[in-house]
């Protein structure tokens, strides 16, 4: 029997990803990329790590899903993110046709959404809000810890 996983299943996977993140002193964000019901990629952010600006979480596990398919295009597709994307994230969002898009905590200084979402592929779906207090709260417990 197939197991049928919902979003809070591959958020919580996302959280996992951006709780490695924050024990390495990095932003606690996390991604994981799923087509069929399956986890084909995971990322998380290594900036501090790799010395790379780019080294965003959605841009690794976006790599890693490309190379998994092998294909640079992300059709059938789920991207789930513990942060709304930043702009550059959301262009590379755009570029891989990804499907679908769900992240846990809005960004109001840095995401996407502050440009519109005209910066998306125009068939990607958005949906945002998925364990919203689980990821803001790691976030807001990161930074605090920072002061």
């Amino acid at each position: 029997m197939l197991k049928v996983y919902d979003d809070t299943y591959f958020m919580n996977q996302a959280l996992a990803q951006a709780r490695l993140a924050a024990a390495e002193g990095e932003i606690p964000v996390g991604a994981v990329v799923v087509s069929n019901e399956r986890i084909i990629a995971r990322g998380y952010n290594q900036t501090e790590r790799l010395s790379d600006v780019t080294a965003h979480a959605e841009v690794i596990a976006l790599t890693a899903a490309a190379n998994h398919l092998g294909d640079k295009y992300l059709h059938d597709c789920t991207l789930y993110v513990t942060l709304e994307p930043c702009p550059m994230c959301a262009g590379a969002l755009a570029w891989s046709q990804v499907s679908r898009i769900v992240y846990g905590a809005s960004d109001d200084k840095r995401g996407f959404m502050r440009f519109g979402r005209e910066i998306l592929h125009p068939k990607t779906r958005l949906e945002f809000g998925v364990l919203h207090e689980e990821c803001s709260e790691l976030m807001t417990s990161f930074f605090a810890s920072r002061r």
